[in-house]
């Protein structure tokens, strides 16, 4: 199967992604994709380093013609957004993706491809090992924890690149070339809760959510995706004064739009629990007919757990989820169409006496990013919960005098013969945190066209990879002199 995509044009970036997906390589679990591209690099013959925190960078000097011209560093991130739909049997830690054609598509098996950001690596790598492409002076940044964290970009210290110029190549529209992106930052609330014994008259159900589309909790969030964990939290509020909660699992990755939410609640009068939770399924079900065509929202009987939370500790919990904002919490006054900030509830987890409720809140404003987290850790400690803000990375400030920017875009213009959207992004990129060691390097972002990123649905074009991979070899021939 992957072996089919080796042969996909062009070779040098398929090849490259069939191996680099035959390596597990989650978020903060490395080191296999990290040994992987560290004798990739010595295999060359090129300088290969790791810094403290993890980063490979590999360097190789210009091609023939080339030296006079600016160094350039080639930047990608090497972890993935590891999901998969719950009936997919498979393990992120242990598997490499399994690829298939789908016409000009490529795609995985039940999870996430990869592509995010691994067509970048693949790209990359590419360059690293051709003897005949025109390229000046690389040095090629692989990043770790991109997508729970961006630790690698944070940790990476000044004095490891010389590069005046940064190529991100995490960008997921082959017509736009990034010039800014949000900054972010993880708000995580926990509390214990009081459990009490289920009566031996109560009967046990499970409430599933499941079938929503998910997607990139920056990209996608403002087309209106069903959110998991909101839907499953109207649902509990309508049939409150029948149930108490025994169990939720719902969503997972901060950087995901959850797709699936699971609930386990006792009840002593099913009748009414029952008119209420259809009522509001087919409320729900109706609002989002058009844009979430394979929700499913069901009621099946099950086991009758032992514990469920108390009423009073439930009737907080679930005001509180819903005093929780969700999506587009403001659009940009100065760039059109740009959401501004938002926030994604990410993941609940309660059982066993405890609930830990994770989000991502995202802003191209610092100041409107925290305002945001402010309002979100306000409702948190209203309801007595404990309230952790940590991992935040500011944005990438857009640089309207741009040397490499104009350079991209005049190429694009000459070979597609079409303007290029030169834009920022609502999601986080690497290169706002990348500036801050090293503030007079020249940066923009691009990359060929992936959808679904961050679900199971994710899927790159075929005739984008190549479009992009011609463009990239021409926007480095041209790179300018030094």
């Amino acid at each position: 199967m992957n072996n089919d995509i080796k042969n996909i044009e062009p070779k040098e970036i398929w090849s490259n992604f069939a191996k680099l997906n035959s390596i597990p390589r989650p978020s903060k679990k490395e080191d296999k994709v990290r040994e992987f591209m560290v004798n990739f690099g010595k295999n060359l013959g090129l300088e290969t380093v790791v810094d403290p925190v993890g980063n490979v960078i590999i360097k190789k000097p210009a091609s023939k013609g080339m030296e006079n011209r600016k160094t350039v560093v080639l930047q990608g991130h090497l972890d993935m957004v590891c999901q998969k739909n719950n009936e997919t049997d498979f393990d992120f830690d242990t598997q490499g993706i399994q690829m298939y054609v789908d016409g000009d598509w490529v795609k995985a098996k039940g999870t996430t491809l990869g592509a995010d950001n691994g067509l970048g690596v693949s790209a990359i790598m590419a360059i690293l090992e051709s003897k005949d492409i025109a390229h000046p002076p690389i040095e090629a940044l692989f990043t770790i924890d991109e997508e729970t964290g961006m630790t690698g970009a944070i940790g990476l210290q000044a004095g490891y690149l010389d590069g005046e110029i940064l190529l991100n190549l995490d960008t997921e529209d082959d017509d736009e070339i990034g010039v800014g992106c949000a900054g972010g930052i993880d708000i995580t609330g926990t509390k214990t809760y009081k459990t009490q014994a289920v009566s031996n008259t109560a009967k046990a159900f499970k409430i599933t959510v499941k079938g929503l589309q998910g997607g990139h909790s920056g990209m996608d969030i403002h087309k209106g995706f069903g959110n998991a964990n909101k839907l499953m939290n109207r649902i509990l509020y309508a049939v409150q004064n029948e149930i108490l909660i025994a169990e939720i699992k719902g969503g997972s990755l901060r950087n995901a739009i959850p797709r699936e939410s699971n609930a386990i609640v006792v009840t002593e009068d099913f009748g009414a629990m029952n008119e209420n939770f259809t009522k509001i399924a087919n409320d729900i079900k109706e609002e989002y007919a058009t844009i979430e065509k394979d929700l499913e929202i069901r009621l099946t009987e099950v086991t009758k757990p032992k514990n469920a939370i108390s009423k009073e500790a439930q009737y907080t919990f679930i005001r509180v989820v819903y005093g929780i904002p969700n999506g587009v919490f403001r659009m940009s006054p100065d760039i059109e169409d740009l959401v501004e900030t938002s926030n994604n509830l990410a993941r609940i987890t309660m059982e066993n006496g405890a609930i830990e409720i994770a989000c991502l809140t995202r802003s191209s404003i610092e100041s409107g990013k925290m305002d945001l987290a402010y309002q979100i850790q306000s409702i948190f400690e209203l309801g007595d919960f404990n309230v952790e803000l940590s991992g935040s990375y500011p944005g990438w400030k857009p640089n309207p005098n741009s040397e490499i920017v104009k350079l991209l875009e005049n190429i694009y213009k000459d070979k597609f013969n079409e303007e290029p959207k030169i834009l920022a992004c609502h999601a986080g990129l690497e290169c706002g945190i990348l500036g801050t060691n090293y503030p007079e390097m020249d940066m923009v972002s691009f990359g060929p066209n992936i959808r679904g990123a961050h679900s199971p649905d994710e899927k790159a074009s075929i005739s984008s990879t190549k479009k992009f991979w011609n463009y990239l070899l021409d926007v480095l021939k041209n790179i300018p002199k030094k």
